[in-house]
């Protein structure tokens, strides 16, 4: 199983619509395990980082009044990602973890962005 992003919109009644993920966009937000082994880390709670580490424990939903502050988290782990790196990486070596993480990161960013255009919400599951 890999975790998925996705941008999510609110209904007048409270109930959250998933949107299609566009032609051609990378929804991978990393595999299941990255719960714990990156985004619940040690070394990525240490950035201060608060929404990610949700992760550990569940699925991650982030309302649209916390877009921004969800983007300035990604923003602080993508200046911490050697760090975060070295400290997360598995079998695999440095260079592609560090690869894959680049790509996630910028997987939930782009996905943020999409959010706060259309004054909606992020998912992470």
């Amino acid at each position: 199983m890999s975790l998925s992003v996705d941008v999510f919109l609110r209904a007048p009644d409270g109930q959250r619509r998933i949107l299609d993920v566009p032609e051609g966009r990378d929804d991978s937000a990393g595999f299941e395990s990255w719960r714990r082994t990156v985004w619940g880390s040690p070394s990525v709670r240490a950035t201060g980082a608060r929404f990610l580490p949700v992760l550990a424990d569940g699925d991650l939903e982030v309302e649209a009044e916390d877009v921004a502050e969800f983007l300035r988290e990604v923003a602080l782990l993508r200046d911490h990602l050697d760090a975060i790196a070295q400290s997360t990486q598995r079998p695999r070596g440095l260079a592609e973890h560090r690869a894959g993480l680049v790509r996630r990161l910028r997987n939930l960013e782009v996905a943020a962005l999409h959010a706060r255009v259309i004054e909606g919400g992020v998912l992470i599951w």
